[in-house]
């Protein structure tokens, strides 16, 4: 098991790369969207308008951006594992089965080999198109933190998606007025199909991992869009469409435990056995959908050590990030979130190293 820490674009910084290395950090999972922005990141601000505008049209990630970053990040004595989260100009229309697709689609061929040439494994990707949305922000929990919070019954889950916005950022001038037509599952899989038999051959090609993140909120249609991974048969649908060595799950914990009826234990224990899993987020929840919250890792509904032991059962050897936590009470509310959840894993991990 290594322990990493996931970095957004706008604390992509020598100072960061030197907090990472402070808590214990080896490895690092980069962010390159822009959309969480300021150097303490939030969470638990308003997002139900948006996470962001994407300015990056025809601006792809360059093999030179990734070497530089890499680089930099490896005078730290960090690894870079892995790119999470494509940039919503660059696949808009893959998304959207729109004009651009074969386009688009190039272009992330080339962002695969560039990842391959720098030397970096893991590419995450989130196939949905209304994204992460319907989170609020309450404090709860001990101590009372700022927590990221979902509550069906508070926020209209069926309120359309604008045009000009996918995955909760808008890629083009805003419009209210009108919004993408609905969108079935048999829709939504025909494009993954696409997406994924497209790209595996490449990313095997240059030793690299396509894994998806599953959805969260995990609700089975959200803004009048089918999801894709809302529950555990659904996401290991994922290796059926297409079961290439390349193809396999960023496993976030916290999202799993969120969906009904879901064994978080017995599906790590398969798919880390397994190797399907690029990555983990080692985040924890209380209660699932339609009504959960985010957890200190300690304080949730996840055994978070007997994940650990089987993890270590299966000799993982792959990266685990704290993905993200609610925010304590000081001037860096991130960061002491960070801390406190990369103490506890490295905590763990050191006295089952030593059992």
């Amino acid at each position: 098991m290594k322990l990493g820490l996931g970095l957004y674009r706008s604390i992509l910084t020598r100072d960061n790369f030197a907090f990472a290395r402070q808590a214990g950090a080896t490895h690092i999972v980069a962010q390159l969207v822009d959309y969480i922005k300021g150097s303490n990141p939030s969470l638990t601000g308003n997002y139900l308008g948006g996470w962001g505008t994407t300015r990056n049209h025809d601006k792809p990630w360059t093999y030179d951006l990734l070497a530089s970053l890499k680089k930099e990040i490896g005078s730290y004595g960090l690894q870079l594992e892995a790119i999470e989260n494509l940039d919503p100009s660059h696949w808009y229309d893959i998304l959207l089965d729109g004009p651009r697709r074969e386009e688009q689609v190039e272009n992330l061929k080339q962002l695969i080999r560039d990842m391959g040439k720098a030397g970096i494994p893991v590419l995450g990707y989130y196939f949905s198109l209304a994204g992460v949305w319907g989170w609020t922000s309450r404090k709860e929990g001990r101590g009372a933190p700022a927590s990221v919070v979902f509550d069906e019954s508070g926020v209209d889950v069926n309120q359309p998606i604008p045009q000009g916005m996918v995955w909760n950022m808008w890629y083009k001038e805003q419009n209210e007025k009108q919004f993408i037509s609905p969108v079935s599952r048999d829709e939504m899989w025909e494009r993954l199909t696409y997406f994924l038999n497209h790209l595996l051959p490449v990313a095997e090609e240059n030793g690299v991992r396509l894994v998806a993140h599953p959805d969260d909120p995990p609700l089975p249609e959200m803004r009048q869009t089918a999801r894709l991974f809302y529950s555990p048969k659904q996401y290991e649908r994922l290796l059926e469409v297409n079961d290439s060595p390349a193809s396999g799950f960023e496993f976030c914990l916290g999202t799993l435990q969120e969906m009904p009826g879901s064994d978080v234990y017995s599906l790590l224990d398969k798919y880390s056995a397994s190797d399907r899993i690029g990555y983990i987020h080692f985040r924890n929840v209380i209660g699932k959908a339609p009504r959960y919250r985010e957890a200190f890792v300690d304080e949730g509904d996840l055994d978070m050590v007997r994940v650990m032991q089987i993890l270590k059962k299966n000799n993982y050897d792959g990266v685990l990030i704290p993905d993200h936590t609610p925010e304590m009470s000081t001037p860096a509310g991130w960061h002491s979130g960070m801390a406190f959840a990369l103490g506890y894993m490295r905590g763990v991990i050191q006295t089952l190293e030593r059992s």
